[in-house]
């Protein structure tokens, strides 16, 4: 009997059959212990954006844990590292002049975005505007806020009632969020989450216009409008930074992780637009949240050398062309009986949705056989979301794999 509990798993069946342990990567490579080769699907979990085994990112978290390795940013408490971090952020973020809140992680973020919306609201005397919307199928992490706020019901059972006032709606339909409003009356809604591709949930992309007509609806109902980039923030949308930019929804509030540090060191930061900043900048108000571990030096050295990496290799075009060829390759699997639908075309990412959801656990453990790491996500769907820095050849081998997979 092992001591590591892992998330997200039935430690009964990993206890019986054992754990898939991941010793080293390079690229979009990985290998298990016993020396075998696999293709990376999934960027560890979206993250690897710039590939495993990047020297320079270590040795940028070598050269910050020589000099201070961390130091809190409570109060007016900063490290050198962290302030050039957001200043860099801030001139790429979709809103000019957005204000940098960092966390130690994605699911950090979601909490925060949520306390924030909140409290600006408090701070414009509308304290009753107080519920958060989500939309079913989303996966906005697994603290409290992102729990009771996500559409994966599964995720809630067993812990009661989280959080009173959150809601959930279609995700595809932006009428559901106008009658939603009509029922509970905008002056009660404080914001609405969204993640532009739904991530965990299964990989859906978003219908044509929904966004921007969602943007248009919050807007004009005076409520806060948060996008959860951390999936697919820095690049993983395919040919800019973010979704956000690339669909100009200039959000009140953007969540990013991930990629920020291409998941070397844990790190996330939450974008603030300069008017929902401007109450607690202004003087006398306290924010009173933070994390130990939030702004992180060593994490924001990783952070600054893999933007470097991003830049210096053009790996914002290398996402918008994986775009093309992840719908190229695989595309062609939804001819399969055992596939109900691929979705793909918008984004580094794609999912083969299995006719039957009940085998996708039993396919993930198949697709290793043939040479490929991946995961089931949402009901049934095989993820599809790897390094920028795979090369068409891996794809190619990785969709037949893939197929020979769904043969056998």
């Amino acid at each position: 009997m092992g001591s590591l509990w892992h998330g997200f798993a039935d430690m009964g069946a990993v206890e019986r059959d054992g754990a898939f342990v991941v010793a080293r990567g390079e690229g979009a490579q990985i290998w298990d212990e016993a020396g075998n080769r696999y293709l990376d699907a999934t960027a560890g979990l979206w993250f690897t954006n710039v590939g495993h085994g990047r020297r320079e990112i270590a040795d940028a978290v070598a050269k910050q844990l020589g000099d201070i390795a961390h130091y809190s940013n409570f109060g007016d408490l900063a490290s050198p590292v962290l302030r050039e971090l957001a200043e860099r952020l801030s001139a790429i973020a979709p809103v000019p002049g957005s204000k940098i809140f960092f966390t130690s992680g994605g699911s950090d973020g979601i909490d925060t975005a949520a306390k924030m919306a909140r409290r600006y609201w408090h701070e414009q005397g509308k304290p009753e505007k107080s519920i958060i919307v989500g939309r079913q199928r989303a996966y906005h992490g697994m603290h409290v806020a992102g729990t009771a706020l996500a559409g994966i019901p599964v995720n809630r059972e067993g812990y009661g009632e989280l959080m009173a006032d959150a809601r959930t709606i279609a995700w595809d339909d932006p009428a559901a969020l106008t009658a939603l409003i009509a029922d509970l009356g905008a002056d009660r809604i404080a914001a609405f989450f969204a993640e532009p591709i739904i991530g965990a949930g299964g990989v859906y992309l978003p219908p044509d216009g929904y966004l921007t007509e969602v943007r248009r609806i919050c807007r004009e109902h005076n409520i806060l409008f948060v996008a959860d980039e951390v999936v697919t923030g820095f690049g993983r949308i395919g040919g800019s930074w973010f979704a956000s930019s690339r669909f100009d929804l200039q959000p009140d509030i953007m969540t990013t992780a991930k990629g920020l540090t291409s998941g070397y060191l844990p790190m996330g930061a939450v974008f603030v637009a300069p008017h929902i900043a401007e109450p607690f900048f202004a003087g006398g108000v306290w924010f009173r949240h933070g994390y130990t571990y939030g702004g992180h030096a060593a994490s924001a050295a990783a952070a600054m050398a893999n933007l470097d990496i991003i830049e210096r290799e053009h790996l914002l075009d290398a996402s918008k062309n994986l775009e093309s060829l992840l719908h190229e390759h695989f595309s062609p699997l939804a001819a399969h009986a055992r596939v109900a639908e691929v979705r793909s075309g918008l984004g580094a990412v794609a999912a083969v949705q299995l006719a039957d959801p009940g085998e996708a656990l039993g396919m993930v453990k198949t697709l290793r056989a043939h040479g490929v790491s991946t995961r089931a996500a949402g009901q049934g769907a095989l993820q599809i979301s790897p390094s920028f820095v795979i090369t068409e050849q891996e794809v190619a081998e990785m969709a037949v794999a893939f197929g020979h997979a769904l043969d056998s």
